[in-house]
């Protein structure tokens, strides 16, 4: 069974990597060669676990507020489909879409989502492949007739030239001035003035947008090598704007260590800049929400 599908824009030659178990991609090449997201080399590849890398979807929630429930969910634990009829190869773009039907969801169930649920949902993950950019988009449909609550991330990791994920100077996330910050391993909380957030030691911070006019994630991020990440992100809920909010992560030596699908010292290679619906919104019978994150080799 074929599990890993590669997408390449033969125009451009940019090309990504999709795997079936998760939808997770794994991998993303613009047209002059660079990879832009990282794979732990110790990542499980064969279906055992969740991928360590690329993009793991997140749905119904972020972390495990829920203990009833499985961290991040079940998105990122269960094959997918390949929507054969979807993909495509222009002179403009390449693309492809998965989905998940809940009925087929075999992994990570628990709580109001168990067996006997009485939600009901449909996902669909569409890719879009460009020169120097991709744009990746999460569908939920809620396929019953009772509202559901839900938070929904897509869980970049982006690969950082040279091992410079901690020189402040090459590697940091710009464009969240006046966020709110919580800080997870701290417990600080406090709101984001102009210096760009760089990684000093275990970062996990979640940055939520102020008020009004922040709907849209708007950031740069450096990915070492003088190289700068474009990221974009938007969110809908029954077809009006939800803002979005951002978490920044890093696990450091410890964690890194601590993980066996994460190589030790491979901490220093990545920065995870996640976009994601974490304000936890009702999702009525028949509706559905989305959140696009599109990313671009500046």
């Amino acid at each position: 069974m074929q599990q890993i599908r590669t997408i390449t824009h033969s125009a451009s030659g940019a090309s990504c990597k999709v795997h079936e178990f998760g939808a997770t991609v794994t991998s993303f090449k613009t047209s002059g060669g660079r990879e832009c997201l990282f794979l732990s080399r110790d990542a499980k590849l064969d279906g055992s676990k969740a991928v360590r890398g690329g993009i793991p979807l997140v749905f119904p929630q972020f972390g495990q507020p829920d203990k009833s429930m499985p961290q991040h969910g079940f998105l990122r634990n269960n094959y997918w489909k390949v929507d054969e009829l979807s993909a495509y190869d222009k002179d403009d773009s390449a693309g492809i879409s998965l989905t998940l039907d809940l009925k087929d969801v075999k992994n990570s169930r628990g709580g109001k989502w168990g067996d006997d649920t009485s939600f009901d949902c449909s996902c669909v993950f569409s890719i879009k492949l460009e020169a120097n950019k991709m744009v990746t988009e999460l569908e939920i449909k809620n396929t019953s007739t009772n509202p559901f609550e839900f938070q929904t991330l897509q869980h970049t990791y982006f690969k950082v030239d040279g091992g410079a994920a901690f020189d402040s100077s090459q590697c940091y996330v710009k464009g969240l001035v006046g966020y709110s910050a919580s800080d997870k391993i701290t417990n600080e909380e406090y709101v984001l003035g102009s210096d760009p957030i760089a990684l000093v030691g275990n970062v996990d911070r979640v940055y939520t947008p102020p008020a009004e006019g922040h709907d849209v994630v708007s950031v740069e991020i450096g990915v070492g090598a003088g190289k700068v990440m474009k990221l974009n992100a938007s969110g809908t809920c029954d077809d009006v704007a939800t803002p979005v909010s951002c978490v920044v992560w890093n696990p450091f030596k410890e964690k890194a260590a601590a993980m066996g699908d994460f190589g030790d010292d491979q901490y220093v290679d990545m920065i995870c800049v996640e976009p994601g619906l974490l304000d936890k919104i009702n999702l009525q019978g028949g509706k559905s929400a989305k959140l696009t994150q599109t990313m671009e080799m500046m």
